[in-house]
């Protein structure tokens, strides 16, 4: 009977002692604190979110909808932390054990914390996209990346200094390291700062029609760090590093104006000096007074010209000149066929003809008397 008393007295003292000198019943009753707000967290944020998402439907901008979209990550976060303060204030804990403890309730806050400006980010994203207009919406991404980036990089170092590890010197090695990355990485460095170049100067933007000389023709998809997408006209995905757009001209077709329009029209030499007259004047007058044309006469670009240009060996050339008002491409071809088709009516109604190339052959003095000639010779077998 004494041996089952001191094993009762053994088990006691082993459940008093538990793990780190804790009362097991006290981890229990811990543990199940920390099941509980864990289980309550999703119907936590769903309360909240359902109350806030009443406030905000009373107002008429989209940056309180985003904010509460983006919250409910942390949302379901936070009864976690709540929970684990509450259940590790519940145990008693030894010094050196809640010194521990108080570190990890911090970490869990200050996770709190930055999570939530990260995620803030977002509809902060609303009020820099009202600058696209001055900046571009590739450099407005490329903030909101470095927004992020940076709210990462904060609540690492926060926590860092939590536990006591210096970042001081950490950044001093970074930098050491990073001078030597940066004599074998200068490529990734010039492209990155190419690519800097190319936002704040605006040479061209996302979805913008682009030339590269030497490199590719189409549209751009996407500008990087490093590179540039562009899909090209046959479909196909051609990546560019930036540092090319400071060495290569770069043509942006997007932002014309006007798309030309640039014929040489051969009319037959047997055409008349007043027919000739008579074609040039009425595909002037059609041009000029088509509101499809930029015809005002104020620039270069709002010019028409139609004249006679040269004299080529099959036929007389007619210079047709002149610039739609639509830079998109549909809009321009449609224009260019209805000016094609009024060329070919005025040209027909004027009994004139396209020439084609073409060589005539003049025979002089030849005896075209003596058919004797063309007869083959005699076979003198």
């Amino acid at each position: 009977m004494s041996s089952f008393n001191d094993f009762i007295t053994l088990f006691q003292d082993v459940w008093k002692q538990g793990l780190f000198g804790i009362d097991v019943s006290e981890l229990i009753v811990g543990l199940i604190i920390i099941l509980f707000f864990y289980v309550l967290r999703s119907f936590f944020a769903r309360f909240i979110i359902g109350r806030l998402y009443k406030i905000v439907k009373k107002t008429k901008t989209d940056i309180d909808d985003a904010v509460i979209q983006v919250i409910e990550g942390p949302l379901k976060f936070l009864p976690v932390v709540i929970g684990f303060f509450i259940a590790t204030s519940y145990i008693e804990l030894k010094p050196d054990l809640l010194s521990f403890i108080e570190k990890i309730n911090r970490t869990l806050i200050t996770i709190f914390i930055f999570w939530l400006l990260h995620q803030l980010v977002v509809p902060f994203s609303f009020i820099i996209k009202k600058f696209e207009d001055k900046l571009t919406t590739a450099l407005v991404d490329w903030t909101l990346k470095g927004l992020k980036i940076l709210v990462i990089i904060l609540g690492l170092v926060a926590i860092l200094e939590l536990w006591g590890i210096k970042v001081g010197p950490i950044i001093a090695g970074l930098g050491l390291f990073g001078v030597a990355v940066a004599l074998g990485a200068q490529d990734l460095f010039k492209n990155l700062i190419s690519g800097i170049m190319i936002l704040m100067e605006r040479r061209f933007s996302i979805g913008d029609v682009i030339k590269v000389s030497g490199e590719a023709e189409g549209m751009v998809e996407q500008i990087g760090f490093r590179s540039t997408l562009i899909r090209q006209f046959d479909s196909n995905l051609v990546m560019i590093p930036n540092f090319k757009f400071a060495e290569q001209s770069v043509t942006n077709f997007t932002r014309r104006k006007f798309r030309r329009i640039r014929w040489l029209i051969g009319l037959e030499y047997k055409t008349t000096v007043k027919q000739m007259k008579n074609i040039r004047n009425k595909i002037k007058e059609y041009i000029d007074n088509d509101n499809e044309f930029a015809n005002d006469g104020t620039d270069f670009f709002k010019t028409s010209y139609v004249s006679i240009d040269s004299f080529s060996d099959s036929s007389i050339d007619m210079l047709v000149q002149c610039f739609t008002k639509y830079s998109d491409w549909d809009k321009h071809i449609e224009v260019k066929e209805k000016l094609a088709i009024k060329i070919k009516e005025i040209v027909e109604n004027e009994k004139a003809g396209f020439a084609f190339p073409s060589q005539s052959i003049y025979i002089e003095n030849f005896p075209i008397d003596k058919p004797e000639i063309f007869k083959p010779p005699l076979d003198k077998k």
